[in-house]
């Protein structure tokens, strides 16, 4: 029985209007769908899914432009159920309650629905949380796409209902591919060598919509002869990287530029950098970062990282872009090659962490300023060695509170300046050992 939220348009309107190239390579089968087979082959989730005929709700998560609403419409093929394809951004709670109520209408005449929610992470958790009685009792089989961390979008509660699968950005040899198929369908092939077909794929940036968009204004072209890359790019702009300054790209671009330099790959460090601000990222931004790797990850095995990271900032604000970054390149190879060492930052953490145990202990009377006569009554004070008086300018005296057990926190590497530092270090504990032991 067909219901209000089920339309199909005329058969003569639909040929005669114009369709786009993406509509018409849109595969019919998921054997025709390109890339993804980590999910849709005979091992991955929705293979054995289909194969045992128990497809379950699922939310697909992946970049644009890889299969997500087509591999949705197939999955309700080959499952008979109907299609239902709504979008978080122009979707209300009065639309959603129409769609669950033809949703209920369709399972009470033997049809189920399978409901495509196109950026469900743009819903509230509230309306997250309506879906949540429709999947229970089998109304909707729900499947979601997202381009951000469901992690962080969506409710614990509906990713328990639902298999989060991970799509991935299609290769150079998935949009080959992708674009032989083009050709097939408009009968001829593109005007391009060699190497600016190659740049017209890498122009797509794995997003397999974007390139037969490409690939139609390449087609509508009239050109004696094949273009070159150089011709190629001065008639089409490449599209912008993927790049979103609060979501997911963001912290894992800067995940990534602050491990290569742990890793002391001054390369890989320069690339993630690029790519941050090829996206359009705050210089400001990088600059604090970087200056935090200083602190975080070489310390004092090079005391003077931290000092270029601050200077290298200086000189961006006085320069200002694109000079300005210059700088703070080059404070990044500094970085990735200086020696590392995360001993301050783990002695921090340690002593924090003791901070909290401990609580209010007071520190021993010894050391304490007596200013009244009161105090000098109560002992503060008394004992007290001036290091300056004592030999070697080292008194070794207690400094931790009564009763509790003088804690080492600082572990200095074997590292970089380190080095002299442990041997200070270790100096200063034998002293104090053979001092507080006399």
């Amino acid at each position: 029985m067909a219901d209000l939220f089920d339309q199909t348009p005329a058969p003569d309107a639909a040929h005669s209007a114009p369709r786009p190239l993406a509509d018409r390579l849109r595969p019919k089968r998921l054997s025709e769908v390109i890339g993804q087979e980590h999910i849709l082959g005979p091992e991955g989730p929705l293979g054995v899914m289909l194969a045992s005929g128990s497809l379950s709700s699922v939310i697909f998560w992946g970049p644009p432009g890889v299969g997500k609403t087509t591999i949705a419409r197939l999955l309700a093929d080959e499952s008979d159920l109907t299609f239902i394809q709504i979008s978080a951004i122009f979707t209300g709670v009065p639309e959603l309650r129409k769609v669950f109520e033809a949703a209920k209408m369709r399972r009470a005449n033997g049809q189920g629905t399978l409901l495509f929610v196109d950026e469900i992470h743009r819903f509230n958790k509230a309306q997250q949380d309506g879906f949540l009685p429709h999947m229970e009792d089998g109304t909707i089989l729900l499947v979601g796409a997202t381009t951000e961390n469901p992690s962080f979008e969506l409710n614990a509660a509906l990713l328990s209902r639902a298999q989060v699968l991970v799509l991935q950005r299609l290769d150079l040899a998935h949009l080959e591919l992708l674009a032989q198929r083009a050709e097939q369908e408009l009968s001829r092939a593109l005007p391009l060598t060699g190497p600016a077909r190659e740049a017209l794929l890498e122009m797509a940036d794995g997003d397999g919509r974007a390139l037969l968009n490409l690939i139609e204004q390449v087609m509508a072209w009239k050109v004696a002869g094949p273009l070159d890359p150089d011709a190629l790019a001065t008639r089409l702009m490449k599209r912008a990287a993927k790049y979103d300054k609060s979501g997911d790209e963001h912290y894992n671009l800067i995940s990534a530029l602050h491990k290569s330099v742990r890793g002391s790959d001054p390369d890989a460090a320069l690339y993630w950098f690029a790519r941050m601000l090829e996206g359009g990222e705050d210089p400001r931004y990088l600059a604090r970062r970087i200056t935090r790797i200083a602190v975080e990850d070489i310390g004092l095995a090079d005391p003077q990282a931290q000092t270029i990271c601050l200077h290298a900032w200086e000189t961006y604000e006085r320069l200002g872009s694109p000079e300005g970054e210059l700088a703070l390149a080059q404070a990044l190879i500094y970085l990735a090659l200086a020696p590392k060492s995360n001993a301050g930052y783990k002695a921090y953490k340690n002593a924090r962490a003791a901070a909290r145990k401990t609580g209010s202990e007071p520190p021993p009377k010894h050391i304490l300023n007596a200013p009244t006569s009161l105090m000098k009554e109560q002992g503060y004070g008394d004992g007290y060695a001036y290091d300056h008086d004592a030999e070697d300018g080292f008194s070794g005296q207690n400094y931790f509170p009564d009763g509790m057990k003088h804690g080492v926190y600082y572990l200095p590497v074997e590292r970089g300046y380190e080095r002299e530092l442990k041997k200070r270090v270790d100096y200063f504990a034998k002293l104090r050992a053979r001092r507080q032991g006399g």
